[in-house]
Order: structure tokens, then sequence, then C-alpha cells
């Protein structure tokens, strides 16, 4: 959690994220913050004090003229009025109508004086009005501009199961701003594996569930191109990802790409992906610990001479619109589970607000995240069982090791065609040999019964540990020599500094040649290779035991 405090003890910024704490706690570390920060103010301060320069003066922009300040306030705010209080408006409707007033209203002043201002002044102007005017609205209703109490929910619906070849799919609508979220799970091969900064860093060692958010310009009703990730889409999707993954299980065997297109956006789309995206992670049979949701806090005030130290009267508002984000003096984003808070992101647009008004903050969002997850689980309340017929899988083959490379083949190739024919990958595994993934269960079946005919052998003779057998020459090569020990054996090497206890250069320097009968020491295999381990040499000695030969029973 992130703290920015003022000397006064008036929080800033808030940014954080947890494992679904308890809220009294997450209280409890925002005031150890704010105390905090008192320490650093006061050295700053004090830096100030001993080392400091006088303030440097700037140049403000001139006040405009009172008159056109009354101008505008007479000629727009009853109709201004009119309009927030005409809670049959949506957005596109109510945003028509203050932009009609604006232009009535400055093309009025321009006739009606003999030197106006420039337009850039008047809009400046007829904006402050109509945020003073919308702001005053709500103290004397104790109602929004459309219509809703002060903790008043807009009204949300849910779908679940909308694109069947989706591993999970999910519809969240909250008034106007409504998300489609989809999840798509893959091997553990696409998670996002660390680099060595961020494991000197204590960073994420790897990751396996990423939230990618997009906001297409028709989202807000305009026509644009749709080029790469902005900073917004980037920070909303982080803040969104924050919020589900405490949820999501730590051991899970796939990665898990949830995607939240945002289809229609009028305020806080970052905490409809969190609903939208825990409805899709239950429809796919994810097994998230409970359901979560998010939602957005909003805030006016009134003040003595822009003190927010000493509120004289403040607002909250439970579930923002995009103008009341706009026109208000915060944006406080929660995220959690009925249980705790998983995410938080409070931007304050005054000076800093007093802890009281933060805690209250708190509450409102813990009372609405407790209801909208009410109305998510009318649509579905926990992981779906069974899960559907494309759930991936994924399985773990203990394969010995002097077989790995038969199932491997020369440059990869087995693997490959597994790949090609059934759509399984098989992904070698230092501590558990492979582990395949398939698409589903069909693809899984394929893919077993090509590696079990690769790997399928004749039964092996069982070969005793230092016992000597008669071994077969097949090949002749600089390092030693192939040989067999009986005839349906993959032929293993016999190295030079084996052969004989003189150091030779060729096998050819004993006379050794193809089809030669020699006798061998059986040593086992390479715990690392599992290669054969045969030696010739240690048979050049006085006594030797009994030779067993392979070759002269499968003859007869």
């Amino acid at each position: 959690l992130v703290v920015s405090a003022t000397s006064q003890s008036l929080v800033v910024m808030l940014e954080g994220s947890a494992n679904n704490i308890y809220q009294q706690d997450f209280l409890k570390a925002i005031k150890a913050g704010v105390k905090e920060c008192q320490k650093i103010v006061q050295t700053i301060f004090q830096l100030q004090n001993s080392c400091g320069k006088p303030k440097r003066t700037y140049e403000t922009k001139s006040e405009p003229d009172k008159s056109v300040v009354e101008s505008v306030r007479a000629l727009s705010e009853m109709r201004l009025r009119e309009v927030f209080q005409d809670y049959e408006h949506d957005k596109l409707s109510r945003d028509e109508a203050v932009r009609n007033i604006h232009n009535d209203v400055l093309e009025k002043i321009r006739l009606g004086m003999e030197t106006p201002p420039d337009q850039e002044t008047l809009s400046r102007i007829f904006g402050n009005n109509a945020r003073e005017t919308f702001r005053d609205l709500i103290f004397e209703n104790n109602k929004r501009c459309d219509g809703r109490a002060l903790d008043q929910l807009r009204a949300i619906s849910c779908e679940v199961d909308l694109y069947k070849p989706l591993h999970g799919s999910a519809l969240f609508q909250r008034g106007q701003t409504q998300v489609l979220c989809t999840v798509a799970l893959d091997s553990l091969e696409s998670a996002v594996k660390s680099d060595p900064v961020s494991v000197l860093l204590s960073g994420i060692k790897e990751k396996n569930f990423f939230l990618h958010y997009e906001f297409p310009p028709y989202a807000t009703n305009e026509i644009g191109r749709s080029g790469p990730f902005q900073r917004r889409e980037l920070g909303h999707g982080a803040l969104a990802e924050r919020g589900l993954r405490s949820v999501v299980p730590t051991d899970f065997p796939f990665t898990i790409r949830l995607t939240s297109e945002v289809l229609e956006s009028n305020g806080s789309s970052s905490m409809a992906s969190v609903c939208g995206g825990s409805l899709a992670l239950m429809d796919a049979g994810v097994d998230i610990s409970a359901p979560a949701a998010g939602v957005a806090i909003g805030l006016v005030t009134r003040c003595e001479n822009d003190d927010t130290k000493h509120l004289t009267d403040y607002r909250i508002l439970t579930d923002i619109l995009g103008i009341e984000d706009y026109m208000g003096d915060m944006d406080f984003k929660m995220a959690g589970t009925k249980k705790g808070i998983s995410a938080i992101q409070v931007d304050v647009k005054v000076p800093g607000l007093p802890l009281k008004v933060i805690m209250e903050a708190v509450q409102a969002a813990t009372d609405a995240k407790s209801k909208i997850i009410d109305i998510m689980n009318k649509t579905i309340s926990k992981p779906r069982q069974p899960r559907k017929s494309n759930w991936p899988v994924s399985v773990t083959l203990d394969v010995p090791v002097h077989k790995r490379g038969k199932l491997i083949g020369p440059g990869g190739n087995n693997l490959k065609k597994i790949m090609l024919e059934t759509g399984a990958q098989v992904i070698p595994d230092e501590e558990a040999g492979f582990r395949v993934f398939a698409p589903n269960q069909e693809a899984m079946d394929e893919a077993q019964e090509m590696i079990n005919s690769l790997l399928k052998s004749e039964q092996e003779p069982q070969l005793e540990f230092g016992a000597i057998y008669t071994a077969k020459v097949v090949e002749l090569r600089e390092i030693g020599v192939m040989v067999t020990l009986y005839p349906t054996m993959v032929p293993a090497l016999l190295h030079n500094s084996q052969l004989d206890q003189r150091k030779i250069n060729h096998p050819s320097a004993l006379g050794l040649e193809v089809g030669q009968e020699i006798q061998v020491k059986y040593f086992g295999r390479d715990p690392v290779s599992g290669l054969m381990r045969l030696s010739r040499k240690v048979l050049q000695s006085p006594t030797s035991p009994g030779i067993k030969n392979f070759q002269e029973t499968s003859n007869r």
C-alpha cells in the first residue's frame, strides 16, 4: 500500500493491493501510512529551513471579468438545473443538452458584448458554472443527476457462457457501463518467466494470470483507430488484475488469459472488469477462492477558503457516473471479496482529504461491494462443475532417462509430430520427466497413444549389476565401439577408456571388428543420462567371474 499525505494529515493518494485483508486491518494500514508521512514531511520542512531558497513568483492568468461570469451564470444556471434534474436523461442525451446550452450561451455573450472574451475563456467560465450547479444540486436534493440516492447502485445485469467454444465468458453491465470478459487457458509454458533482476528484487518469479483490458473508441460512441495500448488501458488493466489476482489459485496447472473488452463506458469500467472477470473465471471452472467485485466511490465537498482540512459539508457517492467523476473531488476505486479488500486506487482532486472521509468511503465501498456480489451470485456463485468438454488437460509422464531420447527423436522431430497431429504439447521437465498439455481429453488420448507407441519396446532381460556379459560389436567409432548385449537392445557405447588398460586412440588398435564378440562388465545405468555403463578394461585382471551370454541364448 502506497500512501501519500500532507503535513496536515490529509490523504492525497492511495494505491495498493492485498490478499483479501479485513477492512479493519486495511484502515490501520492507512492510518499508519499517514502517520509515517508526517515524519517525512517534517524532515522536508527542516531541509527547507536550512537550505531552502525564496519561492519564485509566477504570473497567473487574469481573472475573467465578473460581469461576464454573472452573465454566463444568468443565461445558463436555470437551464442547467433543468437538465441535471431531468432523470430521464442518459449519458448521451445529457451531454448533448449541456453542449447545446454551452453553444447557445456563448453565442448570446458574443452577440451581446462589443469586446467579448475569447472562446476558451468563455468555455472555462461555463464549465465552472456547470460544475458548481451540478454539485449544488447534490447538496440540495441528496439526489444525483440520474435520480439515484447517494448510496444507490445502478441497475446491474450479468450473463455467463455466451460463447460455447470459449473456456469462459461473461457479460457484466452496470448502468451504461458494459464489459465483455473472456477466459482462455493455456499450458504453463505460456507463463511469464522472471528475469535475473526480478529474482534479485524479489519480484514475481512466474506469472500465469493475465488480465488484458481493452477500451476501444466505440465504448464512448466515438470513431477512431485502435492502436497500441495506451497508458490509461495499461493502468486500468493492472488495477483490475490486482483486484482478481488474490482469488486465483497459485497452484493452478494452466496459464490464464482474461480479456476485458469495454463495450460501453459511463464510469468505472476497470471495476466492472473485476466483476465481469470474476464471472468469466467461474464460468471457465477456475477454482477461485471467492467471487470478487469492484466499485467506484465519488465525493463532492464544501470547505472554507479551499481548506479541505475544515470541510463544512460533503457527500459520498456510491457507484459514480463518468460525469460525477469529472465534476467531483475524488475517484475511489476498491475491489475485493465479501471477506476483504484486494485492490485500491484513490485519486483526490482537492489538496487532500481528512482520514474521516477516507474511512467513510471505505465503508461505502465495502457495503456496495457486498451488494454487487449478491447480485452476481444469482447468475453464478461458484466455479462451474462439471467443466466444459473443451477444458484443457495436463498430465505428467515419468519417462525413464534412457528412453527420453527415443521420445524426443532427432532434433525433436517426434515431439513436433505429436503436436502437429494431435495439437498436444509435450514439454520436457527437469523435475518430472515430461508434461503433456492438450486442448481437450480427446487430443490427450491421441497424444498418449502416440507416446506409448514410441516408448513401446520388447521385454528387456534383467541385467545384474557387476555381472559379466558377452557383447557384440555393431559399429566402430573414433571414441569407442557400439555394442549390444542382446539382439533387440539399442546399441550402447563402450568408450576407448574402458576398452583396454592401455591408452588407445581408436578401437582398431586392438584389432576389434564389427560382429566380434567381447566380454564386458555391467555397472548399471548412468543416473543422469540413462546410458549403460560398460567396461572391458576391468576384466583384464587375473581373476574374473563367470560370463553370461545372451547372444548364444537368442541364437538357440
